[in-house]
């Protein structure tokens, strides 16, 4: 099963966006599927269901982050590395998608008021682009991973 697959059935099991781009690469995080669930929960609903960066892609700068970041304060190479990779699959996101912004991805005019979690209806999920995105989000890091193996 491709990680695209298994972040789409995650998002379906009822994993917010962010949830079931981590969860899907809990093993290449080096974490088992609970602990990735909990470091990435916050992230839902474009950071705690204010609608801004998409968790999808927050997701993907988790993995990528995690792969190909840096721990010492002073390797601005490898930062300036990670960042560029961010950057790159950003802007894939934004040609394939129109942005990385939840908000404009959902058609929304403004940020949600609520922080109470939609219910996941069938009505939920026709009129959301939530699960195919975690499954385009997934398959484009799962492609670019296969193609830039990290060095950890």
């Amino acid at each position: 099963m491709s990680k695209g697959d298994l972040a789409y059935e995650n998002f379906l099991k009822g994993y917010n966006c962010t949830q079931s781009i981590a969860v899907a690469f809990a093993e290449e995080l080096g974490l088992d599927e609970q602990t990735a669930a909990r470091l990435s929960c916050g992230f839902g609903g474009g950071m705690g269901r204010m609608r801004e960066v998409c968790g999808t892609f927050s997701g993907i700068v988790m993995v990528l982050s995690q792969l190909y970041g840096y721990s010492d304060p002073k390797d601005i190479a490898t930062k300036k590395e990670l960042y560029e990779k961010i950057r790159m699959l950003a802007e894939r996101f934004k040609q394939d998608n129109g942005s990385i912004i939840c908000r404009e991805l959902l058609g929304l005019d403004k940020a949600e008021k609520s922080a109470e979690p939609a219910a996941r209806t069938p009505e939920y999920y026709k009129k959301r682009p939530c699960p195919e995105l975690c499954r385009y989000a997934a398959n484009i890091l799962e492609e670019f991973i296969k193609e830039n193996p990290p060095e950890i």
